[in-house]
This record gives structure tokens, C-alpha cells and sequence, in this order.
């Protein structure tokens, strides 16, 4: 079995540096399946990603679509990357195949289809917007988060701070008066616990929904059920809008937060990982 990539269409250069291109995957010849791979779109960015690996059915189970990504990942050698990620589906052989390949879970996608009704939040608590003061204070703190996200996927500190603070820019053009952006305060007996900032995006392909973008229950108060609250708080936010479709994405080290969401009922939709090119 000899497994090759044949381009299907010219290199694809976008102003900000980024490359994608399409692949045939051909084994002796014969087309089995297709790839995509790409440059992820920042300047300075030397992370590449799989994207729409897919092999024909009739030629699955035989070691192709293995030797279809390593061959995609020189090929990103070749483009001066570093890293590689990849997003999977949540399933047994999706995770079998980025294991082999010695891909490391960075976090996952999760979503849930609410109840008809709106949960009822536990006695003593309640919710209010953000004052300004409060904005003011989670904007820089939450910019420090993310600015520490996009550094660990390789950008150097000046370009991650340049695209972190045009995608929260974008995201909140407005500030907290942003339309269909949800910035709450979570208080428990008058005593502020915790926050929540929702807005809408895809959750599922083709599909938009509510999804969660921050929420955190001060340190202080944590261990005592807030968390949970916040989440039903988005539940009853999402449905008064009328959307029905609530998705979320957790990292891979915070079990806690995983374990609050499957007992919620959040399913898997996706798992991003990633791995060095050496």
C-alpha cells in the first residue's frame, strides 16, 4: 500500500500570512478520500490544523487515513510549523485515531438542547448586569486569560496581544451594551458570587445557539453549588431569547467543570487536540 497526497487546487495565500490547500488522498493512484490543511490566521502563527479528513468508506480500517495526516503534517514541516492541531468528533475511532498519532486533548466543545421551561435558581440567588465598575474589572482580567490562551498556541506575546484584544473588539463592540450579550453578576443573599457572559455563535454545524464564553464563581465561593447556578442562569437566558441550543467549551484539565456539565446533560460535540511537529 503506497498512500499519497495529490493537490486538488492551487495554494491558498490570505493577507494575514495564512496558507491552505486541499488534498486528494490516493493509495497506488486511486483516490481513497480527501484533506484539507491550513496555517491558522494570524501573523507570525506556526500552527497548522487537519481539517476534513475524510476516506471513503470502502477503504477505511486499513491504516490510510493515518498515513494520509502524517503525510499532512510534513507537508506543514515544509510550511515552517511547529504545532498541529486537530478537532475529532466525540467517538470511539476518532479517538483512537488522534491517540496513535500522539495528539494531546486541549479542551472540548459541548452542547445541550434545553427543557421546554426554565430551571429556577436556588433560593437567595439572583442575578443583575455588570455595573461598570465590574465590567471594567473582568475585561482586563478575562484579557489576561485569553492573552495567556493564544501565547500557549505559539504567538509571541505582542501579536497575541494584538489578536486578542481585536477578537474581544469584535466580540463586545459595545462593551456590556453589546446587542444579544448576556453580562451578569451572580449574588447569593446580596453577596456577589460569581459571573456569566453569554452570547451567541454556531454550536452545531449550521446551527446557532446561546453559548457560554466565560463563567466563573470567585474563588472565595466556590464548592457551594454557584457554579451549577450560573449554568441554569444561562439556561433561563438562553430560552427567554428564545433559543433553545446552549454550547460551551471546557479545557481538558478542568475536571471539575467537565463533571458540572455532563451532570447537566451536556454531550461532547468535539474534541480539539493538538501535538509538536519535531
Amino acid at each position: 500500500m503506497t498512500t499519497t497526497l495529490r493537490p486538488t487546487g492551487p495554494l491558498q495565500q490570505e493577507a494575514t500570512g495564512a496558507r491552505s490547500r486541499g488534498y486528494e488522498v490516493r493509495d497506488n493512484s486511486r483516490p481513497v478520500g480527501t484533506i484539507e490543511i491550513a496555517t491558522l490566521p494570524w501573523p507570525g502563527a506556526r500552527t497548522g490544523a487537519l481539517r476534513s479528513l475524510r476516506i471513503d468508506e470502502a477503504d477505511r480500517r486499513r491504516g490510510r487515513g493515518t498515513v494520509a495526516a502524517l503525510a499532512a503534517e510534513e507537508v506543514l514541516r515544509g510550511w515552517g510549523c511547529t504545532r498541529v492541531r486537530v478537532s475529532v468528533p466525540e467517538n470511539e475511532a476518532a479517538s483512537r485515531f488522534a491517540a496513535v498519532l500522539g495528539y494531546a486533548e486541549l479542551g472540548r466543545y459541548m452542547a445541550k438542547i434545553l427543557p421546554d421551561r426554565p430551571p429556577a435558581l436556588p433560593p437567595g440567588t439572583a442575578a443583575r448586569p455588570m455595573d461598570d465598575a465590574e465590567f471594567a474589572r473582568w475585561w482586563e482580567t478575562d484579557l489576561d486569560f485569553y492573552l495567556g490562551s493564544w501565547t500557549d498556541r505559539g504567538l509571541a506575546p505582542a501579536e497575541a496581544l494584538a489578536r486578542a484584544e481585536a477578537d474581544r473588539a469584535a466580540a463586545l463592540p459595545d462593551g456590556r451594551a453589546t446587542v444579544g450579550v448576556r453580562l451578569e453578576v451572580l449574588e447569593h443573599e446580596g453577596e456577589p458570587v460569581g459571573h456569566l457572559y453569554l452570547g451567541r455563535r454556531e454550536v452545531l454545524p449550521g446551527e446557532q445557539g446561546a453559548y457560554v464564553y466565560d463563567v466563573e464563581v470567585a474563588e472565595e465561593h466556590r464548592g457551594r453549588g454557584h457554579g451549577r447556578s450560573l449554568m441554569l442562569l444561562a439556561e433561563r437566558y438562553a430560552l427567554e431569547s428564545g433559543v433553545r441550543l446552549l454550547g460551551l467549551h471546557v479545557l481538558a484539565g478542568n475536571t471539575r467543570a467537565r463533571g458540572l456539565y455532563d451532570s447537566l446533560g451536556y454531550r461532547t460535540t468535539s474534541v480539539n487536540a493538538a501535538k509538536q511537529l519535531l
